[in-house]
């Protein structure tokens, strides 16, 4: 079936946190039958769910046309001192399958030292060094290295390849979670002095931390997310633990997970409840559900059930991939 442009417009955009070079999207999708995204991966911890929101808006491009490109930035991995080498390898291959049992089956999977030693790509590191100032570069470098008095000069490099990878893949919109803006930032700065187009920019939420206000969900807490290989009773724990104030909808991470997560795979969302405490709610989008939570007409507990229900619906398939 062919999708009419506004469809592909409205799946380039949903859920986006925000986007630069928005007045570009609809050329390039008259002008190219086959536009290039992509988003680099760290490859280490487990696979999670704020992983699984960038995820779920390559589906939205892959279904709008776009060939997408995911990128398992190996060295990256290893300059942001990760893990050596064997490591990060075995971290590749769980990290595919992974992405293959979302739905990614047309993606294209890149390992990052794949093309990252060739001498052209060097010289476009060297030629963006010597166009950047320290203070700029460690500016940018904050969302990798958040120890700037500890960091390495390795993770300096860390955003210049990155700016370099979109080059070398060709890439037409980066697909990125909204901390990685300062680094994109920087590349739209530096793009003319390696001859290359400045790309479109989509950048989703991030899920906040399932412990509440002043983080994000991160492999690196244990306690503040949901890995995709999670039991469904693990899950149901996490979810009725996390953070959920009645009416607050600033750093909900249920909230979060509902529009970001659950909502791009379902039509309706169904709240189960006993009659006596008014019966079973039904929504057919994200906005009406939150709309009454504000208003305190869903009790967090009844959210929790209902999303980790639906939550659990979706990484029940992920979950059998791992066990092929």
């Amino acid at each position: 079936m062919i999708m009419d442009i506004e469809e592909r417009l409205r799946l380039v955009k949903r859920n986006a946190e925000e986007i630069i070079g928005e007045n570009k999207i609809r050329d390039l999708l008259k002008k190219k039958k086959k536009p290039v995204v992509y988003c680099g991966y760290e490859t280490s911890g487990d696979v999670h769910l704020g992983h699984l929101v960038t995820i779920t808006k390559l589906l939205d491009l892959q279904k709008a046309g776009f060939e997408v490109k995911v990128l398992f930035a190996d060295w990256h991995t290893w300059l942001n001192r990760k893990g050596d080498w064997d490591f990060i390898h075995k971290e590749v291959r769980r990290w595919e399958k992974a992405f293959k049992a979302t739905g990614l089956t047309q993606a294209k999977f890149i390992i990052g030292s794949s093309f990252q030693r060739k001498v052209e790509y060097v010289d476009d590191i060297f030629l963006m060094s010597l166009q950047t100032t320290i203070n700029r570069a460690l500016r940018s470098m904050q969302v990798v290295a958040r120890d700037i008095e500890h960091a390495r000069v390795s993770q300096v490099i860390y955003p210049f390849m990155q700016i370099a990878d979109i080059k070398h893949l060709g890439v037409d919109l980066v697909e990125a979670g909204i901390d990685q803006r300062k680094i994109h930032m920087l590349g739209k700065e530096l793009f003319k002095y390696i001859n290359y187009k400045t790309p479109i920019f989509v950048h989703t939420e991030l899920i906040p931390s399932l412990k509440g206000p002043g983080g994000k969900m991160s492999s690196s807490d244990k306690e503040s997310f949901i890995s995709v290989q999670d039991s469904d009773d693990d899950v149901k724990k996490k979810i009725k633990k996390a953070y959920c104030l009645a009416g607050i909808v600033k750093d909900n991470p249920i909230l979060s997970i509902l529009k970001l997560v659950i909502f791009p795979r379902i039509d309706k969302f169904m709240i189960k409840r006993d009659k006596k405490y008014g019966g079973n709610l039904e929504f057919n989008n994200y906005d009406e559900v939150e709309k009454e939570f504000r208003k305190k007409k869903i009790h967090p507990l009844d959210l929790k059930n209902a999303v980790a229900e639906e939550l659990n619906n979706i990484l029940r398939p992920i979950r059998k991939y791992f066990k092929k």
